[in-house]
């Protein structure tokens, strides 16, 4: 992924522009398009977009949705690296675990 400045100088430099030439269709001045070109800079959106129009391409914007699992993952791989013996063992360390809590809250709750 690009980030702006390079995205821009690469489409301009594609368009066979010069600064100077893309700030003139664009309606801007030539410092305008340094700027936006300039490593680090952060143009506007709606800058950007006149910018890349200019120079023949499109601004698209999108937002996808990521999926965020439900349970942690990372956590069922790790057991599955498991022998089943393992496993098994893991379990009774769990289940002994939950009783322990268990009989820890009725004895708080009396």
């Amino acid at each position: 992924m690009h980030n702006a400045p390079a995205l821009l100088r690469d489409t301009r430099c594609r368009a066979g522009l010069t600064q100077a030439e893309l700030a003139g269709r664009a309606g801007v001045t030539q410092p305008v398009v340094s700027r936006a070109e300039a490593p680090g800079a952060n143009p506007q959106v709606s800058t950007l977009d006149r910018l890349l129009r200019a120079a023949g391409a499109r601004l698209e914007l999108s937002a996808p949705e990521v999926r965020v699992p439900d349970v942690d993952e990372g956590q069922i791989l790790e057991r599955l690296r498991l022998r089943p013996a393992e496993r098994l063992a893991s379990f009774s360390r769990s289940h002994q675990n939950v009783n322990d809590l268990v009989r820890r809250a009725r004895r708080t709750s009396a």
